[in-house]
């Protein structure tokens, strides 16, 4: 159980790196979007160093 939700939390993590980037290389990246999606992923980077 354990494993599958770390796996879970990691895809959602490495899926939110992406959108991140794809942001980033805008050519006008939303600042308010970026800013979202990296206290997302940092929640996300909490919870799984709690697992690990």
């Amino acid at each position: 159980m354990e494993s599958t939700h770390f796996n879970a939390l990691r895809n959602k993590h490495d899926g939110l790196e992406r959108r991140i980037a794809e942001e980033r290389a805008r050519p006008s990246p939303d600042e308010v979007l970026l800013m979202e999606l990296k206290r997302r992923k940092l929640k996300i980077k909490e919870a799984l160093s709690q697992l690990h």
